[in-house]
């Protein structure tokens, strides 16, 4: 083998790496995004329903005695 098709191969080898790490990064991206938009959807629901007064509310009732 050539020293050219050598450091060809490792040219290539490298740029291939590269790649791999900035799609790495773009698919922790997209799962971030996906997180927060089902947090938001979550807390959109959870305030709407008034689910999370009800918890409070059922918390403090067991916790203090009438």
């Amino acid at each position: 083998m050539s020293a050219g098709f050598l450091a060809r191969m490792r040219a290539w080898w490298s740029a291939l790496g590269a790649g791999e790490t900035g799609q790495s990064t773009a698919e922790y991206a997209l799962v971030i995004l996906g997180a927060c938009a089902i947090a938001t959807l979550l807390i959109t629901w959870a305030t709407g329903s008034h689910a999370i007064s009800g918890l409070f509310d059922s918390v403090i009732e067991k916790i203090l005695p009438s």
